[in-house]
């Protein structure tokens, strides 16, 4: 997803490691690349990202926590998550 939202012709998916730094002199990306790549993850998994809390550059430091920032997000919006969190603290 990097690198069709980024357009980055030169780069493949083996490329980029999980753990690899995405921006400054990791990838290289900036701070316009952040910018689409968090509109393209809103748009393509309908979460809400908040680019002014603390923990969001956190989020976007590598594909790794990138990934699992998104899975959260994503869990949590799914109408059967509140259902099944609710059940477990409360069996009928």
């Amino acid at each position: 997803m990097i690198i069709d939202a980024l357009g980055l012709e030169d780069i493949g998916i083996d490329d980029i490691g999980d753990h690899q730094t995405l921006f400054g002199e990791g990838l290289g990306l900036d701070s316009v690349d952040a910018l689409e790549l968090g509109l393209a993850i809103q748009k393509k998994y309908g979460i809400k990202i908040d680019a002014d809390a603390k923990d969001t550059r956190n989020h976007f430091s590598n594909v790794a926590s990138l990934a699992a920032f998104v899975s959260a997000k994503t869990r949590s919006l799914r109408p059967d998550h509140a259902n099944s969190r609710r059940h477990l603290q409360h069996p009928a």
